[in-house]
């Protein structure tokens, strides 16, 4: 049995910890040793849960680490993340006890330099790209002059000033501003809030719907501008159901929503151009179109007339038109007195084709004919009931002989006799016999009372009456 016990071993005296134990102290050291730190590194893999959290690597040449980005946190990163950026990431380390897992939680998250920018963004425009965003064909043409501008822009920069003021002096309008940050982590969620708000209004409502929007911001480096790159942004710009135009930098910058704008101005000045016409230039115009007008009418009316006037002269003359039509007209009047003769000769043949079959004799050949047919039916009309009345007294007759057979009375001449006592009742046992005061027996040639000495001779007329309840003798 000793051998089955082993020797405690050294260092058995140490204390005890449970998994959540230690992974709760793991937990609390790296919390406190790390709470707030800045790491460099390229974006790996990179996936986005329905709950609103961000999940991503960060990488280097030896190492990867887990980061994540809470639902709360991401709608404030100044650039979302994306597999290959280089980035700096600003947070605090974390741990996961059901994995044994360390992660960093990323609450700010920068590019690293501006080459990293610009990789960034050529990646980014080759997937919208792919995706038709910036197709030619899907772009909508500029209103001519549109009654209403939406403006999307800071609202207390030169850039709206330099709009409503170009505006002014071309052409009047009506203009909702929108303001926004034009810049900084607000920016591309404040832009795309105001072209979806621009197009979510309804038309005819108590604020009017623009017919064109201009997005609008003043130059800048390529961070400043960096809102105007990003992802929703460009698919707002190009979602937009009303016309917009993009006026973002000078003429030598370009950003996203350049690209998937419906027209692009290289300054907001120009885009106030492109949006409507000169006025002065529009009024003049018109007169030049009223002018070419009017003078396009004369011509017009003047080539017609001498059109006209070619035409009539290849026209016959309207008498020998009419003089024919008459002489014609003249032999149809003189051909119509013998058609109408021949007409009516034509139509007295058929009428008395049509009477011959109505003359005296015919008639009354008819008449007598329909005469002797009716006699006919009214002879055998006289002599169906005579012939009917015979039937029924032929009928009569053999019923009479047959009852005479089978009656009562021809039963007697066979032997047999009819008992009744003195009220007619016939008599059928001899209990009912006793019980009688008088007994009337009818034989074949007449009846014998009892009490009565006598014998009542039977009638020569036969009775017709069988007996009261005279049961059948056969």
């Amino acid at each position: 049995m000793s051998d089955l016990i082993d020797d405690p071993e050294p260092g058995q005296n140490a204390p005890e910890f449970s998994v959540s134990e230690i992974s709760g102290a793991v937990k609390r050291m790296i919390e406190g040793e790390f709470s707030h730190v800045r790491v460099r590194g390229e974006i790996g893999r990179v996936n986005r849960y329905a709950s609103g959290h961000i999940y991503y690597d960060l990488k280097d040449e030896n190492a990867v680490l887990n980061a994540v980005t809470w639902k709360g946190q991401a709608s404030k990163l100044s650039v979302q993340p994306e597999e290959g950026m280089e980035v700096i990431a600003v947070g605090k380390l974390t741990s996961f006890p059901k994995q044994s897992k360390y992660q960093m939680n990323v609450m700010e998250l920068r590019v690293a330099g501006v080459g990293a920018l610009m990789a960034m963004l050529e990646k980014r425009k080759k997937a919208l790209a792919a995706e038709g965003l910036f197709d030619q064909d899907r772009k909508k043409p500029i209103p001519y002059l549109p009654e209403v501008i939406g403006v999307v822009t800071s609202p207390s920069g030169a850039v709206i000033r330099d709009i409503l003021h170009r505006l002014r002096d071309r052409f009047p309008r009506k203009v909702l501003i929108w303001p926004v940050a034009v810049q900084g982590d607000r920016c591309s969620v404040e832009v795309t809030k105001a072209i979806e708000g621009f197009n979510a209004m309804t038309k005819g409502g108590a604020i009017p719907r623009p017919d064109l929007i201009i997005v609008a911001r003043g130059g800048g480096s390529i961070e400043d501008l960096w809102g105007f790159n990003e992802e929703n942004v460009a698919r707002a710009a190009a979602a937009s159901d009303i016309p917009l135009i993009s006026a973002v930098g000078h003429e030598t910058d370009t950003t996203l929503i350049d690209y998937a704008s419906d027209q692009r101005a290289p300054t907001p000045t120009a885009a106030a151009e492109l949006a409507v016409p000169v006025r002065a230039e529009l009024a003049v115009w018109l007169a030049g179109m009223e002018e070419r007008r009017v003078r396009a009418l004369a011509n017009g009316i003047k080539q017609r007339e001498q059109r006209l006037r070619d035409l009539s002269r290849a026209m016959p003359n309207p008498v020998d038109v009419v003089a024919m039509q008459g002489q014609k007209l003249d032999m149809i009047a003189a051909r119509l007195p013998r058609a109408l003769q021949a007409m009516a000769q034509g139509k007295r043949v058929q009428l008395a084709e049509r009477t011959a079959a109505l003359r005296p004799i015919a008639l009354r050949q008819m008449i007598s004919q329909k005469d002797q047919l009716l006699q006919r039916v009214v002879s055998d009309l006289k002599s169906a009931p005579m012939r009917q009345l015979e039937r029924f007294r032929d009928k009569l007759n053999g019923l009479e002989r047959l009852l005479e057979t089978l009656g009562y009375e021809a039963t007697l001449e066979r032997g047999f006799a009819v008992v009744r006592d003195d009220d007619g009742v016939v008599l059928s046992t001899v209990k009912a016999a006793k019980q009688a005061n008088q007994l009337d027996i009818q034989f074949k040639d007449g009846h014998y009372k009892t009490g009565e000495a006598q014998i009542v001779k039977k009638p020569k007329a036969k009775s017709k009456k069988p007996p009261e309840d005279q049961g059948n003798l056969f």
